[in-house]
């Protein structure tokens, strides 16, 4: 298990390209790449700097999914249409970056839970899960609280009808939903292809993971249990720490539980 850093979590600091180069000094053993606009899809924007961060290994790559992963989710073809074009943009990108994940929030939940036609959504999303297949990408729903994966349960029907499928346990998204942790590491079981690590402080602030409340030698020991074996990568947001040097102890805190207990 390699600890990982989000360039989303240098984000607006630094370029996405100039965060990448970054992380190897920072600690991190891989990345997750945040391509956080139309101009950072193209294969000519990961082109031109993919060759000057090899051999740090890109875990995944993760768009900004507002843009147009709802599309995927359209009755009319050529709504879907678009999202496809972008789709193959984004999986040459992964391509040229060594990337072998794509993390996918899908299509936004303007109210509760429940009441979805999980029938036509495998469809849907099956068409964009095989279709990244043939880039030799994966497709990850992650369980965003406020998208297609809001709640346990979901992930394990549409795997069981999408074999391809994998899943992205993201820790604040969980909290966020309020089901527990747990429920998502069981649903996503076997299936779950890397991690997204925050914390959360005592004033319910997120923060690095090590500065706050969660328990993370027990959350790696319940992920192992059910069979996880990817990276675990810390995702956090320009206010949520203030120095580099933060993410460095960070990592180095994650590195030592692993160690630990492998």
């Amino acid at each position: 298990m390699q600890i990982g850093i989000s360039t989303a979590s240098l984000f607006p600091r630094y370029t996405t390209e100039d965060a990448l180069k970054k992380l190897p000094a920072l600690g991190a053993g891989c990345a997750e790449v945040f391509l956080s606009s139309f101009y950072e899809y193209r294969p000519e924007f990961s082109k031109s700097f993919a060759e000057e961060v090899k051999p740090f290994p890109v875990n995944s790559v993760h768009a900004n999914s507002v843009n147009f992963e709802g599309n995927f989710f359209n009755p009319s073809r050529r709504v879907r249409g678009d999202g496809m074009y972008w789709l193959d943009q984004i999986l040459r990108s992964a391509q040229l970056l060594g990337a072998k994940y794509y993390t996918f929030h899908g299509f936004h939940r303007t109210g509760g839970g429940g009441g979805e036609d999980l029938g036509a959504i495998t469809g849907y999303l099956g068409e964009a899960a095989w279709f990244a297949q043939n880039y030799g990408v994966t497709l990850c729903l992650e369980n965003v609280f406020w998208c297609l994966y809001n709640r346990p349960g979901i992930f394990r029907e549409l795997k069981e009808r999408i074999s391809c499928l994998q899943g992205v346990l993201d820790v604040k998204q969980a909290r966020r939903s309020h089901y527990p942790l747990k429920a998502y590491i069981k649903d996503m079981s076997g299936s779950i292809a890397y991690v997204h690590l925050s914390d959360i402080d005592e004033k319910g602030n997120m923060c690095l993971p090590g500065e706050g409340l969660y328990d993370f030698e027990e959350i790696f020991k319940m992920l192992i249990g059910e069979g996880f074996a990817g990276n675990a990568i810390i995702e956090v947001y320009d206010g949520d720490f203030r120095e580099e040097s933060d993410l460095t102890r960070s990592v180095e805190y994650l590195k030592e539980i692993v160690y630990k207990i492998t």
